[in-house]
């Protein structure tokens, strides 16, 4: 025998026979897969195969209930499709996330690696085959799509929900923290009246809590699952209940609030929910923009910036320049935010590619929109532990900004009115006078149009952020 021959074996399928490798649990069609999608090195991720594995899992209990197959089959199946939710075969899931846009690769891939492990469990003489046993009662067309509502939920409900609420208690201690510092107000990047830099943070807090709402409202479509479909969605070839039963049973293992599609030619025609749920994530990334842009700046210096606030130093910012620190975390979390929203436009085109009764685009939406929810996952919780945690306020350089701010002159207004008031802060800022100064100096007090204690209550910066 040559070393070639020890290091395959041959498989067959309905077109043929195929050379796969010897110790590779997948068989005939997963190979010609490999063979035909060489295309970016990337596989399906690590909750997309246990996903899989979860419904064949379920599909063989439910199918053993309903007399499709046999009870040691379906138990056999069970136990293998067991280890591979636990990751234990992740090397035998090789096919390309650029493949068959149903995704019936990698739904074969799932076949064939659990018909393999449940033969050797049922041993000699007794075969399990992957499309007989494994995908009894079963479509690619119904499986992978349900197969990314699963991961998804499961991803979104357990990982991220909760790495983002992290985050927003990470911004509102903050915020409690910062509750009198009093700073400039921006408004187009320009001087404007003083808010507290608590204020601030409260806003952000905020933005993160209304991404956490956003995504819980989107749940109950993403959850939906076309199971029982099979082809088309008329759920050819699946016995009374299974449907139900199979989605139950999914719903039972996992703990997630997992149902079956109100509609199922909805459901296999079009992938809206993950389109939707995409867009949500766009929306948190945004919103992760936003916050970390603000940090960004008011971190900017130490000498030639705003230096409103110091973020904790975590790593040397610079090859030539020593002593340099930079705001990275921040920075990675843009990065993340700008993937996230090409990943999104790339779901929504995918999305759009349904044509009748199934969408040709599922492994590339499963891609992206796992990618993104792991991603914010990640790096929110990056940022509330490397970096909103380690803040600390530059309170006397905050308060000399709001002080210093024309703006202040704005509770003048009713004293004095807006044009006046106006006078004053030009007259302030070419002058390099305080507006109080600014204000003697034009004999407003004198005049008796305002008093002493009018005019220091008005300039109150702190009191200006609570009117």
């Amino acid at each position: 025998m040559t070393t070639d021959e020890h290091q395959y074996r041959v498989e067959h399928d309905s077109m043929g026979e195929v050379r796969v490798p010897a110790h590779a649990k997948w068989r005939a069609q997963t190979q010609r897969a490999v063979e035909n999608f060489p295309v970016s090195g990337q596989r399906l991720e690590r909750a997309h195969i246990e996903a899989l594995a979860r419904i064949k899992a379920a599909a063989a209990k439910v199918n053993a209930e309903l007399g499709v197959i046999g009870k040691d089959v379906a138990d056999a199946i069970q136990d293998a499709a067991a280890e591979v939710a636990e990751g234990r075969w992740d090397e035998h899931f090789p096919v390309d996330v650029f493949q068959t846009g149903s995704g019936t690769s990698s739904n074969m891939n799932t076949n064939e690696v659990l018909a393999t492990l449940a033969t050797e469990r049922l041993g000699p003489g007794r075969e399990v085959h992957p499309n007989d046993h494994v995908n009894a009662s079963q479509s690619s067309n119904d499986v992978f799509p349900s197969s990314i509502h699963i991961a998804a939920t499961a991803a979104v409900t357990g990982e991220l929900i909760p790495a983002l609420e992290h985050l927003a208690a990470a911004l509102e201690c903050k915020a409690e923290e910062f509750g009198s510092v009093v700073k400039s107000g921006r408004t187009h990047l320009m001087d404007a009246t003083p808010v507290t830099l608590g204020q601030e943070f409260g806003g952000y807090a905020a933005q993160i809590r209304y991404g956490v709402e956003r995504l819980t409202a989107s749940l109950p479509r993403l959850a939906e699952l076309p199971l029982g479909g099979t082809a088309v969605g008329t759920g050819i070839n699946t016995p009374p209940g299974f449907s139900a039963a199979v989605i139950a049973e999914v719903a039972r293992a996992t703990g997630l609030p997992l149902t079956e599609a109100r509609d199922h030619f909805e459901a296999q025609g079009a992938r809206d929910a993950l389109v939707e749920t995409s867009g949500q994530l766009r929306t948190v990334a945004v919103s992760l923009t936003k916050i970390s842009n603000d940090l960004r700046w008011m971190a900017s210096g130490p000498r030639t910036g705003l230096a409103e606030i110091s973020l904790p130093d975590l790593q040397p910012g610079s090859s030539i320049m020593p002593g340099k620190v930079n705001p990275v975390i921040p920075e990675a979390v843009l990065m993340v935010a700008a993937q996230v929203t090409g990943n999104d436009a790339t779901v929504a085109a995918a999305g759009a590619a349904g044509n009748f009764e199934l969408n040709v685009m599922l492994p590339v939406m499963a891609k992206n929109l796992l990618e993104s929810v792991r991603l914010l996952t990640n790096v929110s919780r990056l940022l509330a532990d490397r970096t909103v945690d380690g803040i600390i306020a530059n309170a006397e350089r905050a308060r000399a900004y709001a002080e210093s701010s024309p703006s202040v002159v704005t509770p003048l207004n009713k004293y004095i009115g807006y044009e006046e008031a106006a006078k004053v802060a030009k007259k302030s800022l070419a002058d390099h006078r305080t507006i109080r100064e600014t204000v003697l100096e034009l004999g407003y007090v004198e005049r008796g149009e305002l008093t002493l204690e009018q005019l220091d209550e008005a300039l109150d910066v702190l009191r200006m952020t609570r009117p």
